[in-house]
């Protein structure tokens, strides 16, 4: 069952409600599932605590390791382009503090992350067991060859940029998923939605211009700088 426990007494459900009311009406979001569970994930618990008053600002934050937390409107924006459903298994790349997880796990059925960051990796988890999400798993490992043993996956988010789509992301997305990823050198890309059909045939659609944290790994970036 999915759940999310917030504390009764959380003081941002205003902040959160101006947030999604900008997503609809600076940014033209539409699908309600996504809007709703940016509704209730309660972001300022997965940044640092200095920024906690920058939390519902539309903009990424510093979350340590050199990572980053994405601005809302991008988490809305790739969530909404990978259209999950109540019984997709989604494979995320790039756990980072676990906010984007959080908001997949409350529409899908199944969530696996890789985190290639240790620390990361264990925060996030934590925030999982403390919000009551049950149908997260996560995982240290290097994120560009997927998670061969849990696929394959009806949707793949990536949230690192990559030179290119690692060739073990596409061979695990199911027949009729999606693929959503930013594409591009290290500091400028696009996001790109790849969609793989029943006879094995991807379609690659191009997005607007984006900025990622590079995916370092086998079938990424070799390092976090040139």
């Amino acid at each position: 069952m999915k759940t999310l426990a917030v504390d009764r007494a959380d003081g941002y459900r205003h902040a959160r409600r101006r947030m999604v009311r900008k997503l609809v009406e600076q940014y033209g979001l539409q699908d309600e599932r996504v809007l709703a569970a940016i509704g209730r994930v309660p972001r300022h618990l997965f940044v640092p605590d200095h920024l906690v008053n920058d939390a519902y600002r539309d903009s990424a934050l510093p979350i340590g390791c050199e990572q980053t937390i994405s601005q809302p409107y991008i988490v809305g924006r790739m969530t909404e382009d990978l259209a999950v459903g109540d019984e997709d298994s989604v494979l995320e790349i790039g756990t980072g503090s676990g906010y984007q997880t959080a908001v997949l796990a409350l529409l899908a059925r199944r969530v696996y992350s890789i985190e290639r960051l240790g620390p990361l990796a264990r925060e996030a988890m934590a925030r999982m067991r403390a919000l009551e999400l049950p149908n997260v798993k996560v995982q240290v490992f290097d994120g560009t060859v997927g998670w061969k043993d849990a696929g394959p996956f009806s949707r793949i988010l990536v949230a690192a940029a990559a030179p290119r789509v690692p060739d073990a992301l596409v061979e695990q997305l199911a027949p009729d998923g999606r693929l959503v990823i930013p594409e591009g050198d290290r500091n400028t890309q696009n996001l790109v939605t790849y969609r793989k059909y029943p006879n094995g045939t991807v379609t690659r659609d191009v997005g607007e211009s984006v900025r990622f944290v590079p995916l370092i790994g086998r079938q990424g970036w070799k390092t976090r700088v040139r």
